[in-house]
């Protein structure tokens, strides 16, 4: 059960005013590329700003969707901030996706405005012949290691536009890959990343507060950056911005800017592992590392060799802040056991199983997740969203355990998604364009296990043509695929099929794709053809 009441009243409009007046002159956001560095009286002016500009330059208002390609640049989060004031929707575009996998999302966001760089300018303006919708494209001309908003912004009002948005006003569109097909969009609302804020704040001891540094260096594509900026608005805490995750420089960031906390995903742990160690790794002010899935045969190893407590944090996109495992009263005892934590305030969780049967304690079952602040549901979705959120319970397709002291384990992942370096990849998205290619009757795309990025993608074809000189196909797939989609999600194993097991319903059996014994994969890693090698 839910171990709290709802504390996440409020709105990014609410907050930056609060911070501005709370904290005026203290520095709430920092880029490490550019060295831009704003206080929070700055944020407040500057968003309201950018907020009036939009309006007055492209007619943007309550409701409209605004898509945002960017890097980690400091235009990103201020017109995250500046939408959220106006109750504009932000629709984050990752700044890899290539022609097929943008044209989608914004077709499907309905977004009418998009901001991107200006190398950039000639991807949108294909995508723009197929989108009728997106009727306007502000294109940021770079400004040394950053971008520079055109000279209107400054001469607009500080005053923010408009009436005040509320709590359970939609912010974003957040695309999230699928399990059956294209990316659905979750819509987030600003108590979604009150919320968040709320359990990172309070599950720190002592809580975050104006004494600390924050560190992210995940894309702003992502949620993990917009909540922890939400984090350091609501303490007065600092946030440092990376480029990139670089896991060569990454502690030296660590320590050059005292930060005191991070979060981290995916490879990251494992990445950092894999360098040389250096005095920057034990020289820091890191309080707590919190990491989603952290290795657990290299828990102890994490934890040795960075001298901080590493714990675990349990969420998805539509949820939100779930479970976590941040007391330190009993974590030597944890490390190392994969464990998830404890349902966290404002949750509510059961485990069950497929006839939707509560399990018993230790006993495997489907992760569902109940409470305020969670995702609205899909966008222009309904079935997927019935599919996903029954009587209130959301259905997260992850397998765990809990014991008798209601701390979950994860089993395993019921979704058809790839998880490689942190990243999300739908397997029905990457087998849709490959089936694009006139060439390719049914591709089958499937995760195969690897040591450094957690799981790698592997594409099963199956050709029009079974004589066809495979070697040449499959640099011809693997530049029709690089072509139209981000470098993530393209393949890295490639096997040809004479034929695919299938089901009555004529669909492929991917769990017997690897029991075919004496075929050869090609990793275009290494441009080595490899005997058997089958899919986890």
């Amino acid at each position: 059960m839910s171990r709290g009441t709802d504390q996440g009243a409020g709105t990014i409009r609410d907050l930056l005013l609060r911070a501005a007046r709370q904290w005026p002159d203290r520095p709430a956001l920092a880029f490490d590329s550019s060295g831009e560095v704003f206080t929070f009286a700055e944020l407040e002016s500057l968003t309201s700003r950018i907020a009036n500009f939009l309006q007055a330059t492209f007619d943007i208002g309550e409701g409209d969707k605004v898509a945002l390609m960017l890097p980690n640049v400091s235009a990103y989060p201020l017109l995250w901030m500046a939408l959220a004031k106006m109750g504009a929707v932000t629709v984050p575009l990752n700044p890899a996706y290539k022609i097929e996998d943008a044209r989608h999302l914004l077709r499907h966001s309905e977004a009418c405005l998009i901001v991107t760089t200006a190398d950039k300018l000639d991807l949108v303006r294909d995508i723009q012949r197929d989108c009728p919708g997106l009727k306007h494209v502000l294109a940021l001309e770079p400004r040394g290691n950053g971008v520079s908003f055109p000279d209107q912004v400054m001469v607009q009002e500080e005053l923010p536009p408009g009436s005040a948005p509320q709590p359970d006003m939609v912010t974003n569109i957040q695309y999230t890959s699928g399990t059956t097909g294209l990316p659905k969009g979750c819509l987030l609302t600003n108590r979604y990343w009150l919320q968040i804020a709320d359990v990172i704040i309070s599950s720190m001891q002592p809580a975050l507060g104006s004494h600390d540094v924050i560190l992210t260096a995940q894309p702003f594509s992502y949620i993990d950056p917009h909540w922890n900026l939400v984090v350091a608005l609501r303490s007065g805490a600092k946030l440092v911005v990376l480029e990139r995750f670089r896991p060569s420089q990454f502690w030296s960031k660590v320590a050059e800017h005292s930060v005191t906390f991070f979060y981290c995903l995916g490879a990251m742990p494992t990445l950092m592992l894999e360098m040389p160690p250096s005095e920057d790794e034990t020289g820091h002010q890191v309080r707590r590392v919190v990491c989603s899935g952290i290795p657990a045969n290299r828990h102890a190893e994490l934890e040795a060799r960075y001298g901080v407590p590493w714990v675990e944090a349990y969420g998805t996109t539509e949820t939100g802040a779930d479970i976590s495992d941040w007391s330190l009263e009993d974590h030597a005892a944890l490390v190392g056991s994969g464990c998830l934590g404890v349902v966290n305030p404002y949750r509510e969780a059961r485990v069950v199983d497929e006839n939707g049967n509560d399990v018993g304690m230790d006993a495997v079952g489907q992760l569902l997740l109940k409470g305020p602040g969670m995702m609205l549901g899909y966008y222009k979705n309904d079935a997927a969203t019935a599919a996903a959120i029954r009587e209130g319970w959301y259905h997260t397709g992850d397998m765990v355990s809990r014991d008798e002291s209601g701390r979950f384990f994860f089993s395993s992942r019921q979704k058809d998604m790839i998880r490689r370096g942190g990243e999300n990849i739908s397997a029905a998205e990457v087998e849709g364009v490959l089936e694009a290619h006139p060439d390719v009757v049914i591709a089958a795309c499937v995760p195969v296990p690897d040591a450094l990025r957690e799981e790698e993608v592997k594409a099963y074809i199956l050709l029009r043509d079974r004589e066809a000189d495979r070697a040449a196909k499959v640099s011809e797939l693997l530049a029709f695929s690089r072509e139209r989609l981000a470098r993530f999600k393209v393949p890295r194993y490639w096997e040809f099929r004479d034929s695919f097991p299938m089901t009555p319903s004529e669909r492929v059996k991917k769990n017997e794709l690897s029991d075919v014994d004496g075929t050869e994969s090609y990793d275009s890693s290494t441009g080595i053809w490899v005997r058997d090698y089958k899919q986890s």
